[in-house]
């Protein structure tokens, strides 16, 4: 089963802009956050790592802005190294979309499996990643996501401020999409070329495929250590996590 990974690397990491203080040592002048530092290495690869590791990867695409190219190239040089298949760099788009689409058409058709995964999720654990791949061969699209465990309320009017109450929503039917989410080659396909026909823009793949007629996606139960690094406080707690990992080791 030849199995390929995304990761939609382009962003341009607005939420970390500010970011100051002690961990300004660990961005080196970039508010990227996937390039940004944790503990000598850029967050990107980790997250690379990690599917290298996976014995079911045989491919990844990274899809990073095209002045980029070359730099990350140089910074993943020996990172592909144990993937049965090769680890390439392209040139992504102007939204999350754009780049996995523009990472999509790089694959080579016979790929059969297609996972997404965000660039700054470097936490996702290799059993995560086997369940939610062979879920997603048996049935041809599944996610990663977790249960809430606050209670979620429905408003209306401003969300900063002067929302109204309307509902509580159980949490019983509400799960919170991680990353990686995986398709079946050809259901992640046809999503692209509806949405593209219909003009839809999506928050994530899985938004996408939901469109389709007669397409279930499953959840595999994920972690809460899968954290997406998006602001300044996500570093203390990757810097955690990482210790973490390392002692396992």
């Amino acid at each position: 089963m030849k199995t390929a990974v995304i990761l939609p690397a382009a962003g341009l990491g607005t939420r970390m802009q500010r970011l100051g203080g002690a961990a300004a040592s660990e961005v080196t002048g970039t508010s990227r956050k996937q390039f940004m530092l944790l503990e000598g290495a850029p967050i990107l690869v980790h997250t690379v790592r990690k599917f290298v590791a996976s014995p079911l990867v045989t491919d990844i695409v990274v899809a990073v802005r095209e002045e980029e190219i070359e730099q990350v190239e140089q910074m993943l040089q020996r990172e592909g190294r144990g993937l049965l298949g090769r680890l390439q760099v392209v040139a992504g788009g102007n939204s999350r979309q754009e780049s996995v689409e523009r990472a999509f058409a790089s694959l080579d058709p016979d790929t059969d499996i297609v996972a997404v995964h965000d660039a700054v999720r470097p936490f996702i654990e290799l059993e995560t990643i086997r369940r939610v791949i062979e879920e997603a061969a048996l049935t041809g699209a599944a996610i990663v996501g977790i249960v809430p465990t606050d209670t979620v309320k429905q408003v209306s009017g401003a969300q900063a401020g002067g929302a109204k109450i309307r509902a509580t929503i159980s949490r019983e039917r509400l799960v919170l999409a991680q990353t990686p989410q995986v398709f079946r080659y050809d259901v992640l396909r046809r999503a692209f070329e509806a949405a593209l026909q219909d003009n839809f823009s999506g928050t994530d793949e899985s938004s996408l495929v939901e469109r389709l007629d007669q397409t279930e996606i499953s959840v595999v139960l994920g972690s809460e250590r899968n954290i997406k690094i998006t602001r300044p406080s996500d570093m203390d707690l990757a810097r955690l996590f990482f210790e973490q990992e390392t002692a396992r080791r």
